[in-house]
């Protein structure tokens, strides 16, 4: 499943879970971006004796040259003992065959930004910034005379979307790169 942070990594896992709840084993990696825009990296054996599930399962995401997933195992406990090099084969190839067989979405670099306008400009801010292919991530208002919003807008957009907002706002918008480390 996609996932861009940790953040939605752990919801895909906790939908699988609940989807199967009778199941052995949920055992997960994922490959995502952390808040400072590093990669991070996670997996876990979920009950399985160390090392023979999640990091199978991370090798496979990493031999795919993915990124920004998550892939969860959830297996049935059969009765079959496959032993530790058989469990992390079999994780490893199922792993390998999700991602083989999975829908490919081309990664576009985003900027992240924090735009302040009049309020009478709100609405034309968030429908200019959709115009150019970004979302508001969330949203504010400052002493109920400008409207704040967190966005995220494609990087090759961005010069663009600030002249477009200057345009709507008579020269009244301001908008600034948020830096992506935690305050």
């Amino acid at each position: 499943m996609p996932a861009r942070d940790e953040e939605e990594a752990r919801a895909a896992i906790e939908t699988v879970r609940s989807e199967f709840p009778d199941a052995t084993h949920h055992c997960w990696a994922s490959s995502v971006e952390g808040r400072r825009g590093e990669r991070v990296e996670r997996s876990h054996d979920a009950g399985e004796p160390k090392g023979t599930a999640g990091p199978p399962i991370l090798q496979a995401i990493r031999r795919a040259g993915l990124g920004s997933l998550v892939v969860v195992v959830t297996r049935y406990f059969g009765g079959t003992r496959l032993g530790k090099g058989g469990l992390a084969r079999a994780y490893r190839a199922a792993a390998a065959r999700a991602l083989q067989e999975a829908p490919r979405v081309a990664a576009v670099p985003m900027s992240r930004l924090l735009i302040s306008v009049p309020l009478q400009f709100d609405g034309e801010a968030r429908h200019l910034l959709a115009r150019h292919g970004g979302r508001v991530d969330s949203s504010s208002y400052d002493d109920g005379e400008r409207s704040v919003l967190r966005a995220s807008v494609p990087a090759e957009a961005r010069d663009r979307l600030a002249e477009g907002l200057q345009e709507i706002a008579g020269g009244r918008a301001r908008l600034e790169e948020i830096d992506p480390t935690p305050a």
